[in-house]
């Protein structure tokens, strides 16, 4: 657990481990990058045997005092992803009771808040119930950039969900049927001292969520930035973003603005412990837990 001063921040992993090459994961990238930093990167970023990216798939809950909010909602259980994504399909994760463990019950989320549309961010957004989707935390309000919203609705009227928008169907449309969806601009306030700001580039309406309590500050990047090796590469962009130049833009000045500050970076992605702070080093960024 971590505190951004009365706030309360803890993290809820659904899976970590090995998962991507990484010539796969950034087209851009090169294996000399990757032999250059290998001392560090390994065994804990990048796996020895496979030479797979390490990535860490999870949530973080918030608790204000007055609120209790979920941040991004994982891959989620039984989710037919086959076809697209073997590794995750029909799942059956501990996630609720790892949930649980931290002191939250799903009824008492007040909130969930998704960085964007993602699949593997939009996955506990429902459950299976008597064969029909419905929403996994019954007291909360889903609260969805209406600009990202958009652009995955008329993807999914496109193609009917391939790939990305997958998820549309059963992670997110049930929400909206269930009426506990809003949809917000990307610079909207949630509650007293958490709010999104614009992060594009990885999606159409992609956010980072704000955290400030007193004079502490932390920024819940989302899929700014994955992993890393992109803190001395900032300009790999994933194969998952939607415009890779804009994703570029977008995380060098949010790296540049937070260097060597107080400010806590919790990426969605990265290796435990995950939150950590961005500091200078030379021409490039590092981490510091």
């Amino acid at each position: 657990m971590r505190r951004v001063g009365e706030f309360e921040v803890r993290r809820v992993v659904e899976s970590e481990g090995p998962l991507l090459k990484p010539e796969v994961f950034f087209p851009q990238s090169t294996p000399d990058i990757f032999a250059q930093h290998a001392h560090w990167l390994k065994p804990r970023h990048l796996e020895p045997a496979s030479g797979l990216l390490v990535l860490c798939i999870q949530s973080y809950l918030v608790r204000t005092g007055r609120h209790t909010i979920l941040v991004d909602a994982c891959v989620g259980n039984d989710k037919d992803r086959a076809v697209h994504r073997p590794a995750w399909h029909r799942q059956n994760w501990p996630y609720l009771e790892d949930m649980c463990k931290a002191g939250v019950r799903p009824e008492e989320i007040d909130f969930v808040l998704c960085t964007h549309l993602h699949i593997d961010h939009v996955g506990w957004n429902t459950r299976l119930r008597n064969g029909r989707w419905v929403p996994t935390f019954p007291n909360a309000k889903y609260i969805f950039a209406r600009q990202e919203y958009a652009f995955w609705e008329e993807r999914h009227r496109q193609d009917g969900g391939a790939g990305q928008g997958m998820a549309f169907a059963d992670s997110v449309l049930p929400v909206m049927e269930a009426r506990q969806a809003v949809l917000v601009d990307t610079d909207h306030e949630i509650a007293a001292g958490v709010w999104f700001e614009p992060a594009p580039g990885h999606t159409a309406g992609n956010v980072v969520v704000n955290l400030r309590s007193g004079s502490d500050h932390a920024v819940l990047t989302g899929d700014v930035i994955h992993h890393p090796i992109q803190l001395v590469r900032p300009d790999w962009s994933s194969r998952a973003c939607e415009d890779p130049v804009q994703s570029h833009r977008t995380r060098r000045a949010l790296l540049e603005r937070y260097a060597d500050s107080a400010t806590l970076f919790a990426p969605a992605h990265f290796a435990s412990p995950s939150i950590g702070h961005v500091v200078r080093a030379g021409e490039h960024f590092a981490y510091r837990d």
